[in-house]
């Protein structure tokens, strides 16, 4: 089986941290998005990847090789040129998956939380899905009694289910998929100005291709900021974040989960909970919270909350001296 992982996107709503780095690559609980998803299919024994990659492609390429160079896994690079959507990226692809017997889908900036291994073992062509509350917002599932797929839509305006498709897909017929979106893309089938991979979806549906549905457990979407956030706090949970016995930082104080990176200094300052901090940052004089931070960056008297500092950032603030009187309030909040 290979894993096919379109990550050419420019990710226009992460601005201004995918000015300089790939989407896929926004560090979350102390590694890249990328990272977390190739490790998932590592587990669930893929050893054939192909990355589809365009903006900043060549930081995609030569993270994997250095990331992964102790691995024993098959890596090739596909562009997309000009990126039409994902239903097109993969198409940009169809030679390396056409004579795979099975093909598995998994788009470059979702995280999962799901039993690989499992998924895998479905029988015949499968989606993953979650129920939502806002369906409108995703490409969504219909099923029948038997609980197959009958009906794909990409955000439909009044959804008939309230079942997301998460962004996994395991295809059992490669060879039936590349004709099906060989046919959208000759025929200019745009959804939303796009070449849809639900489009292609439905065209094997309607070749009579069996397709099943799989219930993730948990579905991170890192596309925005509020998202990417949440995705970090959620997976530093993890039992391996919540110790600090590894951290011994003067005069400071460290409030699990936390990840922080090696050769970092911290002085003076509060960290946590819910801190992601890359390697070889200074933070001083400084309290963060439910943040993640990039490598090689220099904060200090800084207090941040629900923020994302890039790399090889400086951020210094305020310092002051005040002298207040009796029954005075002061507040600095922007938001009262």
């Amino acid at each position: 089986m290979k894993a096919v992982i379109p990550v050419a996107g420019i990710g226009s709503k992460l601005r201004p941290i995918t000015h300089t780095q790939p989407k896929a690559l926004v560090p979350v609980a102390g590694k890249p998005i990328l990272a977390h998803i190739v490790d998932t299919l590592i587990l669930g024994g893929i050893k054939d990847y192909c990355f589809i990659i365009g903006y900043l492609g060549d930081k995609i390429k030569s993270f994997i090789e250095e990331y992964y160079k102790g691995e024993k896994i098959n890596v090739e690079f596909v562009v997309q040129e000009p990126r039409e959507g994902i239903g097109h990226a993969v198409w940009c692809a169809r030679e390396s998956i056409r004579n795979e017997e099975e093909v598995i889908i998994m788009l470059g900036d979702t995280i999962l939380n799901l039993d690989i291994a499992e998924f895998l073992k479905v029988p015949q062509s499968a989606v993953g899905t979650k129920k939502v509350d806002t369906p409108g917002r995703f490409g969504v599932v219909e099923i029948d009694s038997q609980d197959n797929v009958k009906r794909l839509i990409e955000k439909p305006k009044i959804p008939k289910s309230n079942l997301a498709l998460v962004g996994i897909y395991k295809l059992n017929n490669p060879k039936l998929f590349i004709t099906s979106i060989e046919k959208i893309i000759c025929e200019g089938i745009k959804t939303q100005g796009e070449f849809q991979l639900t489009d292609a979806l439905m065209e094997m549906l309607k070749h009579g291709e069996s397709m099943a549905i799989f219930h993730v457990n948990n579905w991170y979407d890192c596309g925005k900021k509020d998202s990417l956030l949440e995705a970090n706090g959620i997976l530093l949970s993890n039992d391996e974040f919540m110790s600090t016995s590894n951290y011994n930082f003067p005069n400071s104080v460290i409030i699990p989960p936390v990840s922080i990176a090696a050769n970092c200094r911290i002085e003076h300052s509060i960290i946590g909970p819910n801190v992601a901090i890359g390697e070889d940052t200074l933070v001083r004089n400084s309290i963060i919270e439910n943040s993640i931070i990039g490598s090689f960056s220099r904060l200090e008297v800084a207090v941040l909350n629900g923020s994302i500092i890039g790399s090889d950032t400086i951020l210094k603030g305020p310092s002051q001296s005040l002298n207040i009187g009796d029954n005075t309030e002061i507040n600095y909040s922007s938001n009262d």
